[in-house]
């Protein structure tokens, strides 16, 4: 099992990210860290360009939460892919038997920005993503729960993946 977290460097996905440390450190899990670098549109000459520059922002922002991991003592998992932010969350849940999905946000919208730390509404949304209210038993491996943090609230709110 595993601990899966959207980073993007954002407000809420850094918050997301003490979060993730504090859960990955307490249940002795690995954090899996993703980060979608497929950009928004891919039509057109800037598209390569586009890919690219989304990669290396992607490299940078995996680069600062590894090292965060490493001072708190906590294994990861990169996981840099070709894919929407949502998908490349769900698609990391599910290869790393995700135990929680932590994400950050920044307003209530179904995707805020193309990045990894804010797509908590969409997760919620995509009837593929695991569900569970609690730490998933033997016989319902491969659901998780979704927990997100906005920027200066008091606590992260925690709810069902669906």
């Amino acid at each position: 099992m595993s601990i899966v977290l959207g980073y993007d460097e954002s407000p809420g996905a850094r918050r997301a990210l003490g979060l993730a440390l504090d859960l990955a450190a307490r249940l002795d899990e690995p954090l899996v860290l993703v980060y979608g670098a497929a950009p928004p549109g891919v039509v057109g000459e800037e598209a390569g360009s586009h890919t690219q520059a989304l990669a290396e922002i992607g490299q940078a922002a995996l680069a600062h939460a590894v090292a965060d991991a490493e001072e708190a003592g906590v294994r990861t998992v990169l996981e840099l892919v070709d894919e929407k932010p949502v998908n490349a969350l769900l698609h990391a849940a599910e290869k790393h038997d995700a135990r929680v999905i932590v994400v950050g946000t920044y307003g209530e919208t179904r995707c805020a920005a193309p990045s990894s730390g804010r797509c908590r509404t969409s997760c919620c949304t995509c009837p593929t993503a695991p569900s569970s209210a609690s730490p998933p038993s033997a016989e319902r491996r491969g659901s998780a729960q979704l927990i997100h943090g906005r920027p200066g609230s008091p606590a992260p709110v925690s709810q069902d993946a669906r």
